[in-house]
């Protein structure tokens, strides 16, 4: 059976400090698979990587996981996602990752997370895709972020309407809902939301 929705998720591969980012990322992975829907993420098996497709299989749900061959011991690929793709570049990795998505979600992260996150909002711009872009603030982690890009906003090297590609929020329930409508795709109600 076919997912009813797929969401890229971006997030560390290290855990982070405050436990909050840890809970989170349980929570999108538990509501991805409770919902039938598709985690579609970096293929590790350590920090929020490795807790989102845990929580997205333990729901029931299909991870896909995509892995560079540089980092599949680096990062420890899970090899119990439902679907393992081991490609040679960062490059294939996040072409196939955009292409098995119908939204994409930002949880914290370092460098790595931040630079998807920018990606797919560029190509968004550009018109190369139309999927929608979340961006997770869990603990106010990425204010100062969103701070500097209005920054950009007033500097007028950002646009409002580029801004506008971006949702963001604190409640992952709410803004998985909010993409996933937004990608026309519909989740499938648990039995205790009919």
């Amino acid at each position: 059976m076919s997912p009813a929705f797929s969401v890229g998720v971006y997030c560390g591969s290290r855990p982070g400090l405050n436990p909050e980012f840890a809970i989170v990322a349980q929570q999108v992975g538990t509501w991805i698979g409770q919902h039938g829907g598709q985690l579609v993420y970096g293929g590790g098996r350590g920090g929020l990587m490795g807790l989102v497709a845990d929580a997205t299989l333990q729901a029931g749900g299909r991870v896909v996981g995509v892995i560079p061959k540089a980092l599949v011991e680096k990062e420890c690929a899970h090899l119990d996602c439902t679907e393992l793709h081991i490609v040679d570049t960062m490059h294939d990795r996040k072409r196939m990752m955009a292409e098995r998505a119908d939204a994409f979600l930002a949880l914290p992260g370092g460098i790595g997370t931040l630079e998807e996150l920018f990606e797919v909002w560029t190509w968004r711009q550009l018109g190369y895709h139309d999927k929608p872009i979340g961006l997770l603030n869990t603990a106010g982690y990425y204010d100062q972020l969103l701070d500097f890009l209005e920054t950009s906003v007033e500097q007028q090297f950002l646009g409002d309407w580029q801004m506008g590609l971006i949702r963001s929020g604190v409640d992952p329930t709410s803004l998985l809902k909010e993409l996933v409508q937004a990608a026309g795709m519909s989740p499938t109600p648990r039995l205790d939301e009919i």
